[in-house]
């Protein structure tokens, strides 16, 4: 064993040593530790300074090793930061129980992303490579984004533009890093700090947060009896008391509920919205998820700029690729440009070239296909054990699209209390206070069936049933 290697073993044994003396108490003197382990003194000086290099000890010449005394952290005070402050915006509460991240054994129902196999993984990784030797990985791309993306994302919902509607254009595009940072954006650049945003209620956490944050103050309006969109009378007298001019919305398989809006009465919200001289912040957040159904893009039948249209990439090609993009025209979109300059200059090259070699494949289609196939079988495969194990009604509505299923409990159950009990028998769920933006109407729960173990279903809603019979 060479000397450093004894010097380490010896350090170890050291420390037992310290441990079981007093601070201040007098470690044995070198002669004695080169008899103890039977090594030369200039080894067992080696080990001591180790010890001094980690505070354990110290050296005091020519009395000898001491242990240190035991110096208290000193205590920070942080009191003058709440006067600096000012009033909390949003806080960590307000982050929803997506994000939490499962343990090992863990039936997880809560989160907001796809599983691996339902990704296109290997373009994915094939695409980051060649983005990562390209000129992507070195130049500044400009603050709008690539062309060629903003391009895509313009035939995109031009596709679905009907007669007398107006395509966007290229030139309205502006490439964002993730849908959650393109709300944040929109949100700031067309609202002042207390001024009302009205939300569907129940709807999207990250949304009801980024609204927070950015000071303004959300104004709920339920849906109707049918649950799948709001009341154009109540959207209206929404609008005239709070003096709103933003309207924010799923019209398509929303988060939490999965509701799509019937096409008259989507027709008659963007009136509402019209005649309100306001925006409607439409996200398309599942515009790759449609299982029963075609998305049509709301924006598509909107040519004085009323709508901006948020659609994020995240969750159908990789949550590391964090790209979306906002569709907006006239000075909203310059005004959304300009905030998304300040914030954060321009998007990663490298993830903007990377999604666009993934979506713009031969093989994205395919890969949409197939995903939606298997989407499909584990939406129908959840709904049918709900229906089957948990009390009638509980099922509020099956989705047409989207990840999601929304859960209202029976009478007398606390929602918070059941996510809980399901959480100790390690089934994760997303308790459904978080997509309220005022108080909750009832107990709700959402569950996810695009996570892992979709052969888990069954154990994890008899989980649920149990619960529930307790």
């Amino acid at each position: 064993m060479n000397q450093s290697s004894s010097a380490a073993r010896i350090a170890v044994e050291l420390r037992t040593v310290v441990d079981g003396l007093r601070a201040g108490a007098r470690l044995p003197s070198t002669r004695e530790l080169t008899v103890r382990f039977g090594a030369g003194p200039v080894t067992v000086q080696q080990a001591v300074r180790m010890l001094v290099r980690e505070g354990l000890v110290e050296s005091r010449p020519g009395a000898g090793t001491f242990v240190r005394h035991a110096q208290p952290a000193p205590r920070a005070d942080y009191g003058w930061q709440t006067a600096a402050l000012g009033a909390i915006r949003a806080d960590g509460g307000y982050v929803g129980s997506t994000m939490q991240t499962a343990g090992p054994d863990v039936i997880a129902l809560h989160s907001g992303y796809p599983v691996d196999d339902l990704l296109p993984v290997r373009a994915v990784q094939a695409a980051l490579g060649r983005a990562a030797r390209s000129r992507s990985a070195l130049d500044r791309p400009p603050a709008s984004g690539l062309p060629e993306l903003r391009s895509w994302f313009a035939r995109e919902v031009g596709e679905a533009t009907s007669a007398g509607g107006s395509a966007p254009t290229a030139s309205d595009v502006l490439v964002m890093p993730g849908g959650q940072s393109a709300l944040s954006s929109v949100f700031r650049a067309l609202a002042r700090p207390g001024d009302a945003i009205v939300m569907e209620s129940p709807g999207y956490w990250g949304a009801i947060a980024a609204a927070r944050q950015a000071g303004l103050e959300v104004v709920p309006v339920p849906r109707d009896e049918s649950g799948n969109a709001v009341d154009p009378v109540v959207l209206a007298e929404a609008f005239d008391r709070t003096r709103a001019r933003l309207f924010y919305a799923m019209p398509h398989f929303a988060n939490p509920t999965g509701a799509t809006w019937p096409a008259a009465q989507a027709a008659a919200i963007l009136e509402v919205v019209r005649s309100n001289g306001a925006f409607l912040v439409e996200d398309d957040w599942a515009h790759d998820f449609a299982l029963d159904t075609v998305v049509r893009p709301l924006i598509a039948q909107d040519a004085d700029g009323h709508v901006v249209y948020v659609r994020s990439l995240t969750k159908s090609v990789s949550p590391a690729i964090r790209i979306a993009a906002v569709i907006a025209r006239g000075p909203a979109r310059s005004r959304i440009q300009t905030d998304r300059v300040v914030d954060g200059l321009y998007v990663s090259g490298v993830l903007q070239t990377a999604a666009l070699e993934v979506v713009t494949a031969p093989g994205w289609e395919p890969h949409l296909r197939r995903m939606r196939e298997q989407l499909r079988a584990r939406r129908d495969a959840l709904v049918g054990l709900v229906d089957e194990l948990l009390p009638p009604g509980t099922l509020t509505a099956v989705p047409r699209g989207g990840l999601n299923i929304w859960l209202r409990l029976p009478a007398g159950v606390d929602a918070d209390e059941f996510v809980e009990a399901c959480g100790r028998e390690r089934v994760l769920i997303s308790p459904g206070e978080e997509w309220f933006p005022a108080e909750p109407t009832g107990a709700f729960v959402r569950l996810n069936y695009s996570g892992p173990d979709p052969g888990r279903f069954e154990e994890a809603v008899r989980v649920m049933a149990g619960v529930l019979d307790t």
